[in-house]
């Protein structure tokens, strides 16, 4: 994987959006080629018009990445990134002809966008034919050793099994005496030479998964290894860097204390993310008044209540505020107190479902981000009842309010809606992963990742 700010992204998406920007900017200077022709003009040299082409190519990759057209899903799955491609094309070429109306009308004709559209779909498509095959083999695949023969072992063995493993792993070593649960796991005293033995299976990466360091961990192995220039990595920062997530059942507050992450350098980032939240909740909540004032109109009129409910929620710091969202569930939905939401909950009343997935009862909170509460990203603000629960059944739960909540988050595009102390569990570890590897470029890439979860539904209970 390469680390791009802080967050990782796999060799294979690398290479596919690499090829993928070229495609499309090929696409754009046929399209341009063909039309010139078609009209009996000179299309002239490419380098004259790069610009035109560098913002189409950039316009489409955003859309690809907004409708998640380099998810593991499409990735292992022609028909799923087929219908993406579709999707991303489609949402590109209109915001490129609305870009288009707005600079004047002189950068993209209408023609030129029609055959750039069918060109780009053939040829990202073909690619996906073509590398999608490739990307899948074991030669684009890191080589990896496991230190360990227990249930670590164990738990990289069925993630490397997963169609969109960027691993794999080419042995295992039990370092103690124990009873393997990997069965074929070789004893460390069987190996004489175990850098020779790395060298020779052409090991990329070393894991430590000992379940026990006690008097089992091979210092002068791991020294020797790291020294010819193969990564050695423990089994929680491997876990942290595969999965995008903490994980919880493996991890100390000594690897949180002296692993990278949660850095003091956030001064500058912290201001932009605050200037943009002012900006866009400000922008949203003007353009989406009418939407808003719609819905809770339709919401007075199903059903008796008010249009809008507060709630109060926990934000930065374990500081109490109220949040403002359009009402989906029936007026006595709590009666008997504060409940989970649960699937097909008999409370969401007909128009409440509608809203839910679509998210449209979201939009109030952006009042909540203009004064400061809350951010566009960050971990979704939990209420004061459940917090006092979970904080004693999870460890590290209060440190997801050391960074302020979020309309959308880390946890909210990769995992789905869930309402239990095991649902909550798992979003705490792609919260803490947030926490820990906060960077723009993350946020960026949330909020483009949410345009998948609202189209798809993805989440919405």
């Amino acid at each position: 994987m390469i680390r791009l700010f802080k967050h990782y992204i796999p060799h294979a998406v690398i290479l596919l959006g690499l090829i993928d920007i070229g495609l499309l900017i090929f696409a754009g200077d046929f399209a341009w080629r063909l039309r010139s022709t078609q009209i009996g003009s000179l299309p002239g040299p490419t380098f004259d018009r790069i610009g035109q082409l560098s913002g189409f190519a950039a316009i489409i990759l955003t859309a690809m990445i907004a409708v998640g057209v380099y998810g593991a899903d499409a990735l292992r799955s022609m028909r799923f990134a087929t219908a993406r491609l579709l999707v991303a094309v489609s949402l590109g070429i209109i915001l490129l002809s609305f870009v288009d109306f707005i600079l004047g009308g002189h950068n993209f004709w209408r023609s030129t966008l029609a055959y750039a559209m069918a060109g780009s779909v053939l040829m990202l498509v073909m690619n996906r034919l073509l590398v999608g095959g490739m990307l899948g083999a074991s030669a684009f695949r890191r080589r990896v050793l496991v230190l360990g023969a227990g249930m670590r072992a164990d738990r990289l063995r069925k993630l490397s099994e997963r169609p969109e493993s960027g691993f794999a792993i080419v042995g295992y070593i039990a370092m103690t005496e124990s009873v393997p649960v990997v069965e074929e796991a070789i004893n460390r005293s069987a190996i004489h030479n175990m850098t020779r033995y790395v060298e020779n299976l052409g090991v990329s990466e070393v894991v430590l998964a000992l379940e026990e360091r006690r008097n089992a961990l091979p210092l002068p192995d791991l020294l020797r290894i790291k020294t010819t220039g193969v990564h050695v990595n423990d089994f929680s920062s491997f876990i942290e860097r595969e999965t995008g997530r903490v994980d919880l059942d493996t991890v100390n507050p000594s690897w949180l204390i002296f692993s990278d992450g949660f850095s003091s350098g956030r001064a500058i980032s912290s201001v932009a993310k605050r200037l943009f939240d002012i900006f866009a909740s400000a922008l949203l909540l003007t353009l989406a008044a009418p939407v808003i004032l719609l819905f809770a109109l339709l919401i007075k009129l199903e059903s008796k209540g008010p249009a809008f409910y507060r709630q109060v929620r926990v934000g930065l710091y374990n500081q109490p505020f109220s949040v403002i969202k359009l009402r989906s569930m029936r007026q006595d939905a709590e009666v008997d107190g504060a409940q989970w939401a649960q699937k097909d909950d008999p409370r969401v009343t007909r128009l409440g479902k509608f809203i839910r997935k679509v998210r449209i009862d979201e939009l109030p909170q952006c009042w909540s981000v203009l004064k400061g509460e809350m951010s566009f990203v960050g971990p979704r603000p939990e209420r004061p009842e459940f917090v006092a629960d979970l904080e004693q059944k999870l460890p590290y739960y209060a440190e997801r309010h050391m960074v302020k909540p979020g309309i959308t988050g880390w946890a909210q595009i990769n995992y789905p809606y869930g309402a239990s102390i095991e649902d909550s569990r798992h979003k705490l570890e792609y919260d803490l992963y947030y926490a820990k590897n906060y960077t723009p470029f993350l946020d960026l890439l949330i909020l483009l990742q949410t345009l998948r979860v609202v189209l798809w539904h993805e989440g919405a209970r």
